[in-house]
């Protein structure tokens, strides 16, 4: 991790609550299931009432919709209920939310481009800052086009990464 991002999550800490907004292309398979996991580990901290969670798509495609059918399926096989309307993140977004994660280098550029001013793109990290050292990805692959083992695969460097996360924020 860099220093910028070290100090955004040592004043994260401080925030009551700290607010999350996870994001990818469509918000209906990664930002969804990020939402959905990392609320999953604060409730078993019972620590709700200090953190707000969401998530968003760069595009405009689904809208409304729940999140992918594959990726419910996947995630309630971990005990985990994705109920998320899909919708698009906005420039009001980076005024909401403390710290706004992407899912691959491409929602990466698409956040730092709609950020309204400079200093509201240091809120914006990526989700593979948060793997562990041995992970071989740099990025949460698009399961879209996968068969199940896509969804595991999310759904398993998802669960590391939020814990990561949920530790780097809380241990603060």
């Amino acid at each position: 991790m860099n220093k910028s991002t070290i100090e955004l999550l040592g004043r994260l800490h401080e925030c009551h609550p700290v607010k999350v907004l996870f994001v990818c292309l469509g918000n209906i398979c990664r930002s969804p299931a990020a939402e959905g996991v990392l609320k999953d580990i604060v409730a078993q901290h019972h620590d709700e009432a200090n953190w707000i969670i969401d998530s968003a798509g760069t595009g405009d495609y689904h809208i409304g919709d729940l999140p992918d059918h594959r990726m419910r399926v996947h995630a309630r096989q971990r005990g985990l209920e994705l109920n998320h309307h899909c919708r698009q993140v906005k420039e009001y977004d980076f005024q909401k939310f403390d710290i706004i994660i992407g899912m691959d280098e491409s929602n990466m550029v698409n956040l730092r481009r709609l950020a309204p001013m400079p200093e509201d793109e240091k809120k914006v990290m990526a989700m593979s800052q948060f793997f562990s050292d041995t992970s071989r990805y740099d990025y949460v692959p698009d399961p879209y086009y996968e068969g199940a083992e896509g969804f595991e695969l999310v759904l398993n460097l998802l669960q590391e990464a939020c814990l990561n996360l949920y530790n780097k924020i809380s241990s603060k």
